[in-house]
């Protein structure tokens, strides 16, 4: 298993690919805005070179990210994702299963959303969640649990030799930082969307989790389909670390792309057009009416 820690992360950025001085930030603590806008920027440039070659060679990679409830993975995924084009980067994040997929083999419903070539699936929460909140919660029984835990490490050698790059990231974050987030959930009227029945009914199972995750790790961490542990405390550093060590380990490169020239506008028809739309003027700090 390998461990990308926020405190002491490894030199990812082998040939400066945006992370060179990733280290020496880490350094300061907390980060300061600023500096991770200005790594994230740079991130992004080559997140957009990953993005042209996976285009441009047909590349196929599948990205899971698990953990608890508040570890950052929808802000992670954001900030790995926001610069990209959703056509190529496509996340995923399936709901509770219907009837018809509960009859199905386990694995089914996740198997369509795999990526197809030039593609780069992200998996928000994946089949995991029978080794997590199922487990726990009594979703499944153990020893559906344990069938699982014994046939995925087959399904994911199966992934890998079809051609596809997969990479397994756990968000691990601790207890006393899971509540200070749930709690600002339940008080921000922006966050409380994010806040789930079953999220409230989880948060007193942190032990019941941690055995979960523990034999998890035990049976899926593979060769072919190693896990990848980030320190999610600090959400700045987690979000860098992680986009740091995913381009670490893709062996893409920068695709030449024709210089872009933009012509002179044409003046033909410009006074037909003058004069016919409609200006709407918005005035800020004005109540919304209905």
């Amino acid at each position: 298993m390998a461990v990308a820690d926020g405190q002491a992360p490894p030199r990812w950025s082998r040939d400066n690919r945006g992370g060179a001085d990733l280290p020496q930030m880490m350094e300061q603590y907390p980060l300061p805005k600023k500096a991770y806008e200005d790594q994230l920027r740079r991130l992004h440039v080559e997140l957009v070179k990953l993005q042209e070659w996976v285009r441009e060679k047909g590349i196929k990679i599948c990205i899971v990210f698990e953990g608890r409830d508040g570890a950052s993975k929808g802000g992670t995924i954001k900030a790995l994702t926001e610069r990209l084009s959703p056509r190529v980067f496509r996340v995923v994040a399936l709901p509770a299963p219907t009837d018809r997929e509960k009859s199905q083999m386990y694995l089914q419903r996740y198997l369509p959303h795999l990526p197809a070539a030039g593609e780069v699936v992200i998996f928000d929460r994946s089949w995991y969640n029978r080794a997590g909140v199922e487990r726990v919660m009594g979703f499944c029984s153990e020893e559906q649990a344990d069938g699982f835990l014994k046939a995925v490490p087959l399904v994911e050698r199966a992934i890998v030799d079809s051609g596809v790059i997969l990479l397994k990231y756990w968000l691990e974050v601790s207890q006393k930082e899971q509540t200070h987030r749930l709690e600002v959930r339940i008080k921000d009227g922006r966050k409380i969307w994010k806040l789930t029945p079953m999220d409230v009914k989880s948060y007193s199972r942190w032990y019941d989790y941690s055995r979960a995750r523990d034999a998890m790790f035990k049976a899926t961490d593979t060769e072919h389909g190693p896990w990848l542990v980030a320190d999610s405390n600090d959400k700045r550093r987690a979000r860098l670390n992680i986009i740091s060590d995913l381009l670490s380990r893709i062996p893409y490169e920068e695709v030449p792309r024709e210089k872009v020239e933009l012509r002179r506008l044409s003046r033909v028809g410009s006074s037909v057009a003058q004069g016919r739309a409609e200006v709407l003027t918005v005035h800020i700090g004005q109540p919304y009416i209905d």
